[in-house]
Parts: C-alpha cells; sequence; structure tokens
C-alpha cells in the first residue's frame, strides 16, 4: 500500500471537520496529518481525540500542546540566529526549548528535519517534496532564500553527527549547544571572524570538548 500525502490526509481532515460542524485550522489538520505517519486511519482517531479536548474547535496551538510538539516558530527563529551568528540568542532559545520539556535529541531531529525542508525548497525540482500547509510552505520559501546550499548541506551534516553521538556522550546539552556554534560558523570567513561580535567554534574546536 502506498502512502498517502500529507496535502491529502489534511484535506480529508478538512473535509470531515466541515461536515460535522468543526473549525479547525488548516495548519492543525496538517500537523494531525504528518504525525499521522501516511495512515488516513491513525489520522482520524488522532483527530477525534483532540476534539474531544477542544469544544469543536481546532486550533495549531491546540495541536502542539496536546501532542507535546515543538513549535515551528522555534526552527524558524533558531535558523535566522545560525545565519547571524547570533550564538547567545541561540543558547538562549534552546535553553527556554529545555525548560518547556524538549529534550535535545527531539530539537537537534527536528532541526534537521527543517533544514531537510528548506533545502528541497530551494530549487523547483524538489519543492513537490515539501509537503507542508499553503501558509507554512511559504515561509520555507522565504527562508531558503538568504540559506546558500553549502550552508544547508554542511549544517545537515552537523546535525547528523549529532545525532549519532547523542546517547554516548557525557554531556548531551554541551554537544548540541556545540553543533549550534559549529552550523553558525559555517559562512563566517577569516575577515569576518576578526569582528569581535562573530563566535567562531572550528569542527576541531568541537570536538576536541566534547
Amino acid at each position: 500500500f502506498k502512502r498517502v500525502r500529507v496535502s491529502e490526509i489534511a484535506a480529508h481532515l478538512g473535509f470531515v471537520a466541515k461536515s460535522e460542524g468543526i473549525n479547525a485550522e488548516k495548519e492543525a489538520l496538517h500537523l494531525i496529518a504528518e504525525k499521522s505517519d501516511g495512515a488516513i486511519r491513525d489520522s482520524l482517531s488522532l483527530f477525534d481525540r483532540l476534539i474531544s479536548f477542544s469544544d469543536k474547535k481546532l486550533t495549531y496551538q491546540n495541536v502542539i500542546e496536546h501532542l507535546n510538539i515543538l513549535d515551528y516558530e522555534y526552527y524558524f527563529k533558531i535558523t535566522d540566529a545560525l545565519l547571524k551568528n547570533d550564538i547567545y540568542y541561540l543558547l538562549n532559545l534552546y535553553n527556554e526549548i529545555l525548560e518547556n520539556g524538549f529534550d535535545g535529541h527531539h530539537f537537534i531531529n527536528g532541526l534537521a528535519n527543517h533544514l531537510r525542508d528548506l533545502l528541497v525548497s530551494k530549487d523547483e525540482s524538489t519543492i513537490s517534496l515539501l509537503d507542508r500547509g499553503d501558509s507554512l510552505q511559504n515561509r520555507y520559501l522565504d527562508q531558503s532564500k538568504v540559506c546558500e546550499l553549502h550552508f544547508l548541506l554542511a549544517a545537515l551534516n552537523l546535525c547528523n553527527e549529532c545525532d549519532v553521538q547523542y546517547k554516548t556522550t557525557n554531556n548531551q546539552r554541551l554537544l548540541v549547544e556545540l553543533t549550534l556554534m559549529r552550523i553558525s560558523s559555517i559562512d563566517f570567513d577569516n575577515k569576518q571572524k576578526k569582528n569581535s561580535k562573530s563566535f567562531i567554534v572550528s569542527i576541531n574546536d568541537a570536538k576536541r570538548e566534547v
């Protein structure tokens, strides 16, 4: 059996919501569709469970709270900070994510997925692989324009390294923080390194710390 596309599941959930007089945000339905992993039956079960808490109004915020999902907004903010080499903002934002109950492994895998979606957004031949809701897709398209291809490829590789090392490292928080520092250093050349506001962590430096 072929997996059903997220957009197709979201459209079906939209039909069900309309039939039952439920006011559901498109991004909420799209998120439910993503979490059903290509199975319409699972999406309907999840939809019914969430509706039981929502009093016939389903919002994106309801879904991320009940399913304990890290908001996409964090990944857009993290990526902006990575591109600006704003290391102190990155550390504070990552700390906020941890304080909200998400673990570093969940975060780094989510960041990798975000970077992957930015990568496929950069070319017309792969943009069909970005299976997101309309408003979210537009945000990916906008952010992908300021991300160079080599930055995305290098950042994905660093996220993968972090993923592999996460369960065996003695300091998981430090591993993720160093990964963020290394990613934020990708696009800073020697001239920018002289800027006192820039915070550069080389690959070799990071590997010695973890």
